[in-house]
């Protein structure tokens, strides 16, 4: 009889697990050497939200020392418009004939409201006589004095009458008041016009 000793027999499940294992050590070490290795820096450009509208502009200059940004909200601020009109008819008539030749060329700036350019200096335009200062001090006091008396006038007389409203009278009362203000500073301003001829 012989004697056969027995061998071992690895199974093959340790050895795909091993493998596994070894597989999933070294990827673990290979991620930790990729996260703890210094990064360099990455630059992205920044997102500017620029309002845009249809007379606006904007330039952007980017480099090495950084970002120049240059807006107009309301450009451009004068506009230019161009017209020409070519005539050439022949006039006929009783007595015969004639021709005309006309060329009109016309160029205007105006702004974006459409005040157009006229030409010529407007220096004058805007200034105020000591007339116009007068009537614009008596006017502004005339306003105040009638907007006193108006609302003097609808506390005594509307916001009582109003206030005893169920639920809604204080409410009632508040907009008479302001409505006898607002009357009185017009009726105020109308009477001031009148006695100080503006």
């Amino acid at each position: 009889m012989t004697n056969k000793t027995p061998t071992k027999k690895t199974l093959p499940i340790k050895t795909i697990g091993l493998a596994l294992l070894g597989l999933v050590g070294v990827s673990h070490i290979g991620l930790l050497g990729y996260v703890l290795r210094p990064q360099e820096g990455v630059h992205q450009p920044p997102t500017i939200n620029i309002p845009r509208g249809p007379y606006s502009s904007y330039r952007i200059k980017a480099g090495k020392d950084g970002y120049e940004i240059e807006f107009r909200a309301d450009d451009p601020k004068i506009l230019e418009s161009e017209r020409s009109l070519d005539v050439d008819k022949e006039k006929r008539g009783l007595f015969g004939g004639g021709s005309e030749v006309r060329n009109e060329y016309r160029r205007d700036q105006y702004t974006r409201e459409g005040t157009r350019n006229l030409g010529g200096a407007t220096d004058e335009e805007g200034k105020l006589t000591a007339k116009d200062v007068e009537c614009i001090v008596a006017d502004a006091g005339a306003r105040s004095q009638g907007a006193m008396a108006g609302s003097a006038l609808a506390a005594g007389v509307a916001v009582p009458a109003l206030a005893g409203i169920p639920y809604v009278g204080w409410l009632a009362g508040g907009w008479a008041l302001l409505l006898g203000q607002r009357v009185g500073s017009s009726v105020g301003s109308e009477v001031g016009k009148v006695f100080n001829d503006c």
